[in-house]
């Protein structure tokens, strides 16, 4: 049976040239993923950044280490502590650094560092000297911005500020005059005097040495980089990139076997009556079935070694695409492994297997009677098995919807199972397609007899008469549009959804914000509390740790606040206790933190003392703090925003203008409520589309092929049936019409299809997240619905009308 299935392959290029295109392109795409997935993963970390130049360096043990039952566990701390001045008095050639925020006014995020450390890097004068008072600074041309010109473009940073120039530079303390006696090259940094920077930031962050110091631990090599400034950036695009690769991965396998099994599903119906000669000559259900595995195997053997051929030269441009969107470091070079293109080899091949399973079963259970068979009239399309898994599949993900929005409507607004429940929706509905053909197509059919000609009758006619054919051609304009629907609607409703929690406890009128990492310095601070008929208050984002079931060291997230300003501008949700009772020897928790109202909570703070504190308020989940404590027990954490509320009868227009007047020079911006609403909603957006982007292409590149490629095999069984309407009298004109109609029909119910998808998927993920967010609107994503609909209207009348025009 290989022989025959190698000849009945041969004679069906074009049935199968669709089915290679999809796996090829699979296998290249596995191949091309796992790649990156090995690159992100088991590349070495960037070289040593900071401290290029110095072989040795003695930093602190920023960890907080924590013995347990299990073993010691240990976490990095959120507030750094330093060196002590006698061990750094200890190394007399050492170059003493300290990193603290610094940055000039207008220009980008930089960090301050003493003069001395420019050569640690290094860093080089490309213009002027180094400084030598308290009030002289060099700085990097990377720090620094272009003034406005009266076009409103920038300039280059070279053309503001040179040798000689006057400054604004911002720090914890404020704003404070300097003169700009040098620039250099290397990345964004204030450089002080060495006196100057010990005044600014008396702690010690680092020793850099030349030679090998005794008697603490150092750093060399290559562990140098594990105190550079980007590393924790780095880390987080490695994770983005592994995020949106594997759920790409996910989304490839699971469109793969759809595309498969459809399109061998379609070719076993449009050759029963061959597999009933075959059986009437003698082949049994094995050969029958294993003729079909044959087929497939070719094809998959075919495909696979393309695509694992193919796939490490796409992975560079893969990879350069994901830099180009900021989903991974842009140092990373791919990785020159095997396995990735192995991998794809082999589950390609059995992914190709895995979907035409049910399709060489349904062939093995042709029965030689069908042989003399001639009408044209379908036997039953939708077996009892079908219907079984379809039912089964359906009903599986309106379950899952429930439990997850009765018992973890969070995890649904993160995302953590809209995903599965989406792919069982699609898999699900796609089974059942031929058991709503027919009514779908009545329907349409009542829509278009009110049109003049017999193609209103006929285009419906065909449709409900070929449910296979019609229900298989559907499928990818299903998957399309209703994945492209769900999808970009799940990002814009989730996303509606986390900017309404944060949003909604705001009381105050105006919010502001720091532009860069530094947060707002303290003299900024107190210009924001003199203004008059306002209240103003504070958060400083920092840590504390605690030690669940006596195993396990959890670093929590919090907020460090004066509790009387607090309540005035945040309405926390609190469900026990009280914030008022909030003071230096309290805090407030999270219910997730499994605590009780009253209880001591024992506890490390963000610098690695340890404390015991009272919990007096347990938070809601929809707090916008897991936690909250006094600014007792927070130290070198920034404040990052300053909630300012209007009191009963202050004009808000002299309040506004006290605002930009209190901000200007201090890199900091104030928002209205809704304007910081709406910029909120409308960032997390745009990171929401960016990963969505990778996933729709894979998503559109496969169903494109499946579209074209089963249009392309059906129209092989109109030929006589063209010819037949010609007979009868009709035009050529006239019967291209009809089959592009014909595939106009299968897209509309091919879109009804994915709109009973879209709209189920969105109402399940809706009552989740109306628990976490109160009421929201669904979002329809109707631009790319439109497009995606388009695009598979323009392939659909391609396919179909190409080959019509070439027999008509």
């Amino acid at each position: 049976m290989l022989s025959i299935a190698w000849s009945t392959l041969r004679t069906r290029l074009v049935s199968f040239l669709g089915t290679f295109l999809a796996l090829a392109l699979g296998a290249t795409l596995m191949a091309a993923m796992g790649q990156v997935l090995a690159t992100t993963v088991d590349s070495p970390d960037r070289a040593p950044q900071r401290y290029a130049a110095a072989p040795y360096v003695v930093v602190p043990d920023e960890r907080l280490h924590v013995d347990t039952w299990q073993g010691g566990q240990s976490q990095p701390l959120a507030e750094r502590h330093g060196l002590t001045a006698e061990l750094a008095a200890r190394f007399p050639g050492a170059v003493v650094d300290r990193v603290f925020p610094a940055q000039v006014a207008g220009g980008q995020d930089a960090v301050g560092r003493p003069w001395s450390t420019s050569r640690t890097a290094p860093q080089r004068l490309i213009e002027g000297r180094a400084p030598r008072t308290s009030r002289e600074i060099a700085v990097s041309a990377g720090a620094l911005a272009g003034e406005k010109t009266s076009a409103g473009e920038k300039t280059s940073a070279g053309e503001k500020v040179s040798a000689g120039a006057r400054v604004s530079v911002i720090t914890r303390s404020g704003a404070k005059p300097y003169t700009v006696v040098g620039v250099t090259d290397g990345p964004p940094t204030v450089f002080f005097t060495d006196e100057q920077a010990a005044r600014l930031s008396p702690r010690i962050d680092a020793l850099a040495l030349w030679t090998k110091p005794s008697g603490v631990p150092v750093l060399t090599g290559q562990d140098r980089a594990l105190i550079d400034p980007n590393r924790e950036s780095d880390e987080r695009a490695r994770n983005n990139a592994n995020t949106i690769v594997g759920i790409a991965a996910g989304f490839a396998v699971f469109i793969a076997v759809f595309v498969v099994s459809s399109t061998f599903a379609f070719a076993v119906a449009q050759r029963r009556r061959e597999f009933a000669l075959l059986r009437t000559v003698g082949a049994t259900r094995r050969q029958v079935r294993r003729m079909v595995y044959g087929e497939a195997g070719f094809v998959a053997l075919a495909a696979a070694a393309l695509g694992a051929l193919a796939g490490p030269y796409a992975a560079g441009p893969m990879l350069d695409w994901l830099v180009g969107l900021g989903m991974a470091p842009a140092w990373l070079v791919p990785s020159a492994q095997t396995w990735p293109a192995a991998t794809a080899f082999v589950t390609s091949v059995v992914v190709a297997l895995a979907g035409v399973t049910v399709a060489a079963r349904r062939a093995g259970r042709v029965h030689p009677a069908e042989a003399m068979r001639e009408a044209a009239i379908e036997p039953r399309v939708m077996t009892w098995g079908r219907l079984l898994v379809g039912v089964g599949l359906f009903g599986a993900a309106l379950v899952s919807m429930a439990v997850n929005a009765l018992t973890d409507p969070q995890g649904a607004a993160n995302n953590k199972s809209f995903m599965p429940v989406l792919m069982l929706l699609v898999a699900g509905v796609g089974l059942l397609a031929p058991a709503v053909v027919r009514p779908v197509a009545r329907l349409f059919a009542v829509l278009l007899s009110r049109l003049r000609g017999a193609g209103a009758t006929l285009v419906p006619a065909a449709a409900a008469t070929s449910v296979r054919r019609t229900a298989a051609t559907a499928a990818p304009v299903l998957v399309a549009v209703g994945l492209a629907a769900a999808l970009l609607g799940a990002a814009a409703m989730t996303d509606t959804a986390k900017t309404a929690v944060q949003a909604a406890p705001v009381r105050a009128d105006y919010l502001v914000l720091p532009e860069g990492s530094g947060g707002l310095d303290r003299q900024l601070v107190e210009r924001l509390r003199a203004i008059r008929g306002v209240e103003v208050a504070t958060t400083a984002p920092t840590s504390v740790y605690t030690l669940e079931g006596k195993a396990a060291l959890i670093k929590r997230p919090t907020e460090a606040v004066d509790p009387a300003r607090l309540r005035s501008v945040l309405d926390v949700p609190v469900i026990k206790g009280s914030l008022a009772q909030l003071d230096d020897g309290t805090i407030a928790v999270s219910e997730t933190w499994e605590l009780e109202l009253g209880q001591t909570a024992k506890l490390w703070r963000a610098d690695g003392s340890q404390v015991s504190l009272k919990v007096v308020a347990l938070l809601a989940p929809n707090a916008p703090s897991d936690s909250y404590v006094t600014t007792a027990h927070a130290f070198s954490a920034p404040v990052t925003t300053a909630y300012v509320k209007l009191r009963p009868g202050t004009p808000a227009p002299d309040v506004e203008s006290a605002l930009r007047r209190s901000t200007q020079g201090h890199n900091a911006r104030a928002l209205t409520k809704d304007a910081w609403v709406s910029e909120t909603g409308d960032r997390r957006g745009s990171a929401s589309r960016l990963g969505l982007l990778v996933v729709l292409g894979i998503i559109l590149a496969y169903t494109a092929i499946a579209l074209v490629n089963i249009l392309l095999m059906a129209a092989s069984d109109r030929t006589a049936e063209r010819a037949s309407l010609r007979l009868l009298g009709a035009t050529r004109g006239q019967v291209v019409r009809y089959v592009a109609g014909e595939a106009l029909l299968v897209v509309a119910i091919g879109v009804v299809l994915a709109a009973a998808v879209a709209a189920i998927s969105l109402a399940g993920l809706w009552s989740s997240l109306v628990q976490i967010a109160g009421p929201i609107a669904i979002s329809v994503p109707w631009p790319a619905i439109g497009a995606v609909t388009a695009g598979c209207v323009v392939l659909a009348l391609a396919a179909a009308v190409a080959p019509a025009l070439r027999r008509a």
